[in-house]
């Protein structure tokens, strides 16, 4: 069994139809990126910190843990506090190509290995109209994902005409990279 250092119900999800066992116990780690850190690197270190956070209360348990970052123009586009702010970012994405990373985290404390990597998808939205946005934000969807939008959101899933990468990985937890990091450096433990 594994411990998933997330609340996100996407990961949990995930996991559950790949039929892995596994707990949650979110991380407490405030999700601050490092200055002057790439993007792909931000979201590593944050993965790391927050399944070695975990994992001081799981030591005998691999812990995983994954952070999402958006990027458009280098900017990161973080999840949204306001409607306004998912409408203004909406706008942003609205017919252009962004970039999706998701650093990934896989830490047994007792016998001190850790392991992380990170997975990079490319996205690109059709053009969007003001009512799009101002429906798609009145569900509510926008609101706790980075980017301001999921994927696999019903309306969400309407805004992507072009995707370049691991589906999943715009999700919040590219699957296939999990597993072959799990195969590889936690051969002895049953995860997947």
């Amino acid at each position: 069994m594994i411990v998933l250092a997330s609340s996100s119900p996407r990961r949990q999800n995930l996991l559950r139809h790949l039929g892995v066992a596994f707990e949650v116990d979110p991380s407490d780690v405030e999700e601050i990126i490092p200055e002057g850190a790439a993007p792909q690197e931000a979201a590593e270190t944050l993965a790391l910190q927050k399944a070695s956070e975990v994992g001081e209360r799981h030591p005998d348990s691999v812990v995983l843990a994954a952070d999402t970052i958006v990027v458009l123009d280098g900017a990161v586009l973080g999840k949204r506090e306001s409607q306004e702010d998912a409408r203004r970012m909406l706008r942003m994405l609205s017919g252009r190509t962004h970039a999706v990373y998701t650093g990934v985290a896989l830490v047994h404390r007792r016998s001190g290995r850790e392991f992380i990597a990170h997975e990079k998808t490319l996205v690109t939205f059709s053009p969007l109209s003001d009512e799009e946005i101002a429906g798609y934000v009145a569900t509510g969807s926008p609101m706790d994902k980075a980017g301001a939008y999921g994927i696999q959101d019903d309306r969400g899933a309407l805004f992507v005409c072009h995707l370049e990468g691991d589906y999943y990985n715009v999700m919040g937890l590219p699957v296939s990279k999990v597993y072959r990091m799990a195969r590889e450096h936690f051969p002895d433990v049953r995860i997947f």
